[in-house]
């Protein structure tokens, strides 16, 4: 494959092309989700995860995705991709918190495997579609419930970032500096930290 049909070959037939050993392919699909792979970690930050090791969990959710996606399969390579990447996240949360979290006990295993040979499990056997809908609006609801307590800047940063954009380009969007954007993420922790607790907090 020639080095400018990359970015325009579909998710499908790049996978296909990392099934042969197409390192390049790889790296273009790595290039396409990374913004998804920050996205999935954001509101599990948000609550007590840690950004940057959950984002590299993420990563390595990616990379499975990418090198174990069926092209056969019923399933799109977004929603895979997006499966393996939270089931990393959440594995790697409750293996570091026990499971403190409700909101995030509502949604993908890692275990039992995804493939097992003839179909694709997207839901292990023990939680449904239903509840990863479930625990998604719980989360939904929290981070709705959190904007009451946030200030006019703190409320304009929050969906850009929980959409996955990075500081600086957060920065660029709303005309501030990177550091007043960092130190106002760092305060939302705060209060989501605060608002789990049950104590008061504020602004």
């Amino acid at each position: 494959m020639e080095q400018t049909s990359y970015s325009v070959s579909s998710d499908e037939a790049l996978c296909q092309n990392v099934a042969q050993g197409d390192s390049q392919a790889e790296t273009e699909l790595v290039r396409r989700y990374s913004r998804l792979v920050r996205a999935c970690a954001r509101p599990l930050f948000l609550v007590g995860g840690d950004s940057e090791d959950l984002i590299q969990e993420g990563m390595l959710g990616l990379l499975t995705a990418i090198r174990s996606f069926d092209s056969g399969r019923d399933a799109a390579f977004r929603t895979f991709a997006e499966v393996c990447v939270r089931s990393r996240m959440l594995t790697a949360i409750r293996a570091a918190q026990g499971g403190k979290h409700a909101p995030l006990n509502h949604s993908v295993s890692y275990e039992p495997p995804l493939f097992d040979g003839t179909n694709a499990y997207l839901f292990s056997s023990a939680e449904s579609p239903e509840d990863v809908v479930i625990g998604r609006e719980e989360l939904r609801e929290r981070l709705e419930a959190l904007k009451g307590r946030l200030s006019k800047f703190e409320a304009q940063i929050l969906p850009p970032y929980l959409s996955g954009l990075s500081c600086g380009e957060i920065a660029q969007r709303v005309g501030r500096s990177q550091k007043s954007v960092d130190n106002a993420i760092q305060r939302i922790r705060r209060k989501t930290a605060l608002q789990i607790s049950g104590v008061s907090s504020e602004s």
